[in-house]
């Protein structure tokens, strides 16, 4: 399945440790936002080490799943940003 996840963390350190997460398993494609294929057991072992690092009464992460993801279109205005373009 594809999924996007975004966040909103509100200290520095738990940030960086849900972005050290999320970039195991998926794409960072903007500074608060991740995509990928992923299988929905990596997606639940994903969510449970972020669930570990956030906490719940300050942060948010928001993670839209789309089964079929031939079904989605993505447009890009400006520049399209590739964070993985830092890896040698």
């Amino acid at each position: 399945m594809f999924v996007i996840v975004t966040y909103d963390i509100t200290d520095n350190t738990r940030l960086n440790k849900v972005r050290k997460i999320l970039k195991q398993y998926l794409y960072w494609t903007q500074l608060s936002t991740f995509e990928g294929v992923i299988t929905k057991g990596d997606l639940a072992k994903c969510m449970a080490q972020v669930n570990k690092v956030i906490n719940r009464q300050e942060d948010s992460v928001y993670v839209y799943e789309l089964e079929n993801p031939n079904l989605i279109s993505k447009k890009v205005l400006g520049i399209e940003k590739n964070f993985t373009d830092n890896f040698l």
